[in-house]
């Protein structure tokens, strides 16, 4: 009974310690909720070289990351403000165009439920992981070359789908997104439907970037999604 006795009495003084000094505890909780931010925040800015924590290795994240800092440091709803959510959210949406038609090309091939999963790049995904590193990069350069699924985008072909790519070749189907690819965006009929000699494939619907008015209204909806760029990373 004793021995039961000083259990109880320790775990009941421990839960007194703790709410009396709940620094771990919130320290754990601004690790989380930080962390939430950044995941976020990558969802939000799908940085074309996800592995580099500077976003200094290629001109557009570079570009872009600059249009986060100066933004930061201005008074939200000021002229300078909205000038530089416009941009940011132009740089935004080139790039979930391009993701998009990822998105598009896997849901013809029957991954309807799986495209956002293979397409979620973060931070965390080194080039260590990859699996089929040669096979992938062969794959990345084809689509460049052969098709517009990247829309010519500035800077090359974003890195991240490197690591997409490598998914898809360990589910076996790479050669299969690069045929669909070439269907859908083939070099030499951009713009007009994407209809090549494929059979099998139905036309997926258009992908549309608008840049109006509504920007900045959807920039402040994402805003509470974003961490500070200057603790980024």
């Amino acid at each position: 009974m004793d021995f039961w006795y000083k259990v109880c009495c320790c775990c009941c003084h421990r839960e007194e310690e703790l709410e009396k000094n709940p620094l771990i505890i919130g320290d754990t909780l601004q690790y989380i909720n930080k962390l939430q931010k950044r995941r976020r925040s990558e969802a939000v800015n799908l940085w074309s070289e996800p592995a580099d924590s500077t976003h200094m290795e290629r001109d557009d994240d570079h570009e872009l990351y600059t249009l986060l800092q100066k933004r930061s440091k201005m008074h939200r709803g000021s002229e300078g403000y909205r000038r530089l959510s416009f941009d940011i959210s132009a740089h935004r949406q080139i790039r979930r165009k391009v993701k998009d038609r990822w998105k598009q090309v896997l849901e013809a091939l029957g991954f309807k439920a799986e495209a956002d999963g293979l397409l979620a790049i973060t931070s965390s995904t080194s080039y260590e992981s990859l699996r089929n590193p040669q096979e992938a990069r062969r794959l990345h350069n084809a689509l460049a070359e052969q098709t517009t699924i990247f829309d010519r985008h500035r800077g090359g072909p974003p890195e991240r789908y490197l690591f997409v790519l490598d998914r898809l070749l360990l589910l076996d189907v790479g050669e299969d997104f690069l045929s669909a690819a070439r269907h859908f965006y083939p070099v030499e009929e951009e713009g007009e439907g994407g209809s090549s000699g494929n059979e099998g494939f139905s036309s997926p619907d258009p992908v549309l970037v608008k840049l109006n008015n509504d920007a900045q209204e959807e920039e402040e909806e994402e805003e509470d999604d974003e961490y500070e760029v200057d603790e980024a990373d």
